[in-house]
């Protein structure tokens, strides 16, 4: 995940063909009736600043945000030092506010006062170089900025994992930084016997938890699979070339979640070099997701994000938290955001 000296140096262009999954081997992502006031998000990386920005732009549908080593909004425009300082520098919460403040005055997203109402969880390791824990502090200064009470945020800063998400039984040992970008983390016990069982720490449920309130059990075995979704029809002929979306995403729907059963909807971001396209089913069927939200009811939709050379340059497959797409990037007409609140909406629509 080096995208940003990717992208400030310019010296390295990845020479990738489009490397999204076949549309026409994919269905169509279904109307499932779930509940619209239930949506939330979460994602690491370029996907944790997609987070954000989803949750800034759409605060009125929004219910929370998961937020793994990522950066306050519109970071890059209001900080000087531009994506240096936005992973390793000390960004300007209070700033990232001030432009959330001055997109909502101009109607180009929902109004900053709805993130007040917000639930927050945040994760930085402490062996992360790649988005520093000062990046992160700026983010809760964000949440802070806009009046989220401290009782809603949740910032989990003392595991020594590497940069990646955080998983109960898949992955990579803590302090890792690699491919597939999934780490486990054993949970600190108070007594030395060698007999005490290793639990690692569960981010998914976490994050669930703290979106959704306390979580039912796992089942002992899954009521469905993630399925392959068709992207393209949530993206405009006029702006695909620029969107840097894969053509197929992945959606978990639990089987109580159909015909009109008002289940919840998260939305899962992968960071770059992360996407299905390159790292298979590790985030969309293996982080962990997918176990609580199936006897919980929450459906949990994988948008992806592809590799692209040159129009545009995105050689690690990263979601746009620095204008690569566009300079409408963080607001709701950007191509990324509204093609995956088009999924959301798709998701959230009736059944019959």
């Amino acid at each position: 995940m080096r995208f940003a000296k990717t992208f400030l140096t310019l010296t390295t262009i990845a020479m990738f063909g489009h490397a999204g999954l076949a549309a026409a081997a994919s269905k169509k992502l279904p109307a499932a009736g779930a509940d619209p006031a239930r949506t939330s998000v979460s994602g690491l990386s370029s996907g944790a600043f997609e987070t954000v920005q989803y949750g800034v732009a759409f605060s009125g549908s929004t219910i929370g945000m998961g937020v793994v080593a990522g950066g306050p909004y519109n970071c890059v425009y209001v900080n000087v030092g531009g994506i240096e300082t936005c992973m390793s520098g000390s960004p300007d919460g209070a700033a990232s506010f001030a432009a959330a403040q001055g997109f909502a005055a101009l109607g180009q997203i929902d109004a900053a006062t709805n993130l007040a109402n917000q639930k927050i969880y945040m994760f930085s390791g402490t062996n992360d170089q790649t988005v520093h824990q000062s990046v992160m502090d700026a983010t809760y200064a964000f949440f802070q900025s806009a009046h989220v009470p401290a009782a809603n945020v949740q910032y989990v800063k003392q595991y020594p994992a590497g940069h990646a998400f955080i998983s109960p039984a898949s992955g990579n040992t803590c302090a890792t930084t690699a491919t597939p970008y999934v780490d486990e983390c054993p949970i600190p016990v108070a007594s030395a016997a060698t007999t005490t069982p290793v639990v690692n720490y569960d981010q998914p449920n976490a994050i669930l938890t703290q979106m959704y309130g306390p979580l039912k059990p796992q089942p002992a075995k899954l009521s469905s699979k993630p399925v392959p979704f068709d992207q393209t029809e949530f993206i405009s002929p006029i702006t695909s070339a620029m969107s840097s979306m894969a053509d197929t995403g992945y959606v978990y729907i639990p089987a109580a979640c159909g015909k009109g059963s008002h289940c919840a909807v998260h939305v899962v971001f992968h960071g770059c070099q992360q996407g299905a396209s390159v790292v298979g089913d590790a985030v969309y069927g293996k982080v962990g997701y997918n176990n609580w939200a199936d006897t919980n009811g929450i459906i949990v939709l994988y948008p992806q994000a592809v590799i692209s050379s040159f129009i545009p340059q995105n050689p690690e497959g990263c979601w746009d938290w620095w204008g690569y797409s566009g300079l409408d990037f963080q607001v709701q007409s950007g191509v990324q955001l509204s093609a995956v609140h088009a999924m959301v909406a798709r998701l959230t629509t009736a059944t019959h």
